[in-house]
């Protein structure tokens, strides 16, 4: 059994029957009151966020979890199904472990899945991917004065903003966890 010291930003642990994933741990000690760890955390069932205040030293229950590389291949339903390099095993992962990364995904790009034992309990889309403009406005010729943006629409059919000189047929880079324009690629 681990201590509240032991965990740190990133970890499953058991809480409450419920495997949750910490997203932020902070030590607290205010004023004249004892210590403690502010924790908010993820469920991993349901992807809902639940806070908790844990007491310095207080046992936690920390989930050994193995992380994959595999390969996004297509999505049928609820999952997106992704496969093994190694294996060729084909592994259904649900959509709601992606987050906001998934609208940016193609075809053949390589995502990280969390394990316990045989069931996935996270997921991460690529930090980064490379996608073709396949709609956005033109650009008004001598209008660059400001950093103005405008909506594009890349092949997988999600929505960017993009600086003015971007035109349809150009590959951008984005950042997936943002969703944000990084740059032009050539």
């Amino acid at each position: 059994m681990a201590t509240t010291q032991d965990v740190s930003q990133g970890n499953f642990i058991r809480y409450n029957g419920e495997l949750c994933q910490i997203i932020e741990w902070q030590h607290r000690t205010p004023g004249n009151l004892r210590a403690f760890y502010q924790a908010k955390m993820r469920r991993v069932k349901d992807g809902k966020f639940a806070e908790n205040r844990f007491r310095s030293g207080e046992n936690v229950d920390i989930v050994r979890v193995e992380t994959h590389e595999l390969q996004y291949l297509f999505e049928e339903g609820t999952s997106y199904i992704c496969m093994d390099n190694e294996t060729y095993d084909q592994i259904p992962v649900p959509k709601h472990l992606f987050g906001e990364g998934a609208k940016f995904m193609k075809e053949g790009d390589t995502v990280v899945i969390a394990f316990e034992s045989e069931t996935p309990i996270s997921a991460e889309a690529p930090q980064h991917v490379i996608l073709l403009v396949t709609y956005t406005e033109p650009g008004v010729k001598g209008d660059t004065a400001t950093n103005t943006l405008k909506p594009a629409t890349v092949e997988t059919g999600a929505t960017v903003m993009v600086p003015l000189f971007v035109d349809i047929g150009e590959k951008i880079r984005i950042d997936t966890k943002s969703g944000s324009y990084v740059e032009r690629v050539k």
